[in-house]
């Protein structure tokens, strides 16, 4: 069903294939994967009279059962009480870039970028403006990737073209444009800097100019650029996308659904049926206040649906969605079922294939995303000025050894903290851990932002005790 509705979505001749595939997946995620169909779901005959197929009638419910699996997995990755914290044997580069964190807000940044990203890939971009760090996110639909020979794992440029009408360059401040015709809009970053280039008709084969006025010379000798492949798979350029297993169930429980619609509405409102001879010729009106009145051999009947048709149908969903869920490590649990509260690991447990999926995710966008931003950051530091929270950002090592500490999946209950923390306690007394270990392990859970300066309020409030008793 997916690939029939994709062939009703024009497609563009100058478009790449990858180009064209992740469109089709932004559709889905963002529930547009219908609008290209002409009819509407109610809709049994056109203009001729001809009867109108289910494929080309755009449903009238839509679940959205792959924008749910996203969103789940990513509020398990980059909420607000899933949120890693950076971890570095310098506390004060630990607090510097969590400062750098909260300057940015790279929370919503990276949310935005695994929502963005679930289609494949997504591209985070970094500008240091007058001193301070601002982050984007850029769709990467209409940007090419180009990495370095003897760095697979390094960008050498990335290009960004795609078609837009010249109406809309006249208001970007573009002038000698036809606002009716379509030009090939075009910038590249590399190692040098941002370079933009002058509009170009697409039927203009000519090389393009570069636009000296809005170009940008960084000199920073990297892209400033992080390319994030969503999920291990994918093509090289772009990793696998996190629903696709799951869309065309998808689309099967959107028709199912607005065929159970439709078939209440039949039952609200029923056809007539009239065997002759009938003994009238005046015009029929349903309702309880007129009589039908036929003949000895007429009969009359109202064609309705029956209630168990319906309930099959809701049966049929949920077991597409069970199957549709299943198939991409979707969250099946039930509330219903739930007849107490439950401990953080009882949960674990009942979600475990929605973690195994935000798991995976982690990898992509903390190790191969957050950690790759901050670290760019560093290396900017390099060459501009930066300031943080209103202070100077001070020079520190780009090659520093940097890593995450990730929050548990679910907050604990009051039984599973007790048991930690005695667990902690035995094993600090017992001498097999060490107290800022055991700081580190409760951090998260506890809201502890700085490690080093917690363990000098422990040793202060020690002292102090100590001082009272003596």
């Amino acid at each position: 069903m997916f690939e029939t509705i994709c062939q009703t979505i024009p497609a563009d001749p100058h478009m790449a294939p990858r180009a064209r595939r992740i469109e089709l997946y932004r559709r889905v995620l963002e529930g547009t994967i219908y609008d290209a169909l002409p009819y509407a779901f109610g809709d049994e005959r056109n203009g001729a009279g001809e009867y109108i197929p289910l494929r080309a009638r755009r449903p009238s419910v839509r679940y959205g059962l792959c924008r749910i699996v996203v969103e789940d997995s990513v509020a398990l990755l980059f909420s607000a009480g899933h949120f890693p914290a950076v971890v570095c044997e310098d506390p004060a580069i630990e607090a510097l870039l969590g400062d750098v964190m909260r300057e940015c807000r790279l929370n919503e940044v990276m949310i935005d970028a695994a929502l963005r990203g679930s289609v494949g890939s997504v591209a985070i971009l970094l500008r240091v403006l007058k001193g301070r760090l601002f982050c984007s996110v850029l769709e990467t639909q209409h940007l090419t990737p180009v990495w370095q020979e003897d760095a697979p794992d390094t960008l050498a440029s990335v290009t960004e073209r795609y078609k837009v009408r010249g109406a809309e360059l006249l208001v970007q401040g573009y002038p000698d444009v036809d606002p009716g015709q379509f030009y090939w809009f075009q910038r590249v970053w590399d190692g040098g800097g941002e370079t933009w280039f002058l509009p170009q008709a697409v039927a203009d084969e000519a090389l393009p100019q570069i636009d000296e006025g809005r170009s940008v010379r960084h000199g920073l000798g990297f892209v400033p650029i992080v390319w994030i492949k969503n999920l291990p798979g994918g093509d090289g350029i772009d990793g696998a996308c996190t629903f696709r297993a799951a869309i065309d169930t998808g689309i099967e429980i959107d028709y199912q659904l607005s065929q159970a619609g439709r078939g209440l509405k039949y039952a609200s409102d029923p056809t007539l049926l009239i065997k002759e001879p009938a003994t009238t010729d005046r015009e029929l009106v349903k309702g309880a206040g007129n009589a039908l009145i036929v003949s000895e051999k007429g009969d009359a009947k109202l064609l309705e649906i029956g209630g168990t048709a319906s309930a099959a149908v809701i049966d049929y969903v949920r077991t597409l969605r069970e199957m549709a869920l299943e198939s991409v490590h979707g969250n099946r649990a039930n509330a219903d079922r739930l007849s107490a509260a439950q401990s953080g690991r009882a949960l674990e447990l009942m979600n475990q294939g929605l973690i195994w999926l935000a798991d995976n995710l982690r990898i992509s966008y903390g190790e191969g995303g957050l950690l790759a931003l901050l670290r760019m950051v560093l290396r900017a530091r390099a060459r501009f000025a930066i300031r943080v929270m209103g202070q100077a950002m001070p020079d520190v090592d780009a090659d520093v050894r940097l890593s995450l500490r990730w929050p548990r999946w679910y907050p604990a209950s009051a039984d599973d903290r007790l048991k930690e923390a005695q667990a902690i306690a035995t094993l600090v007394n017992a001498g097999q851990m060490s107290r800022e270990t055991a700081v580190k392990s409760l951090a998260s859970s506890h809201a502890v932002v700085d490690v080093a300066a917690e363990l000098d309020r422990i040793v202060a409030e020690q002292d102090q005790s100590q001082q009272d008793v003596a």
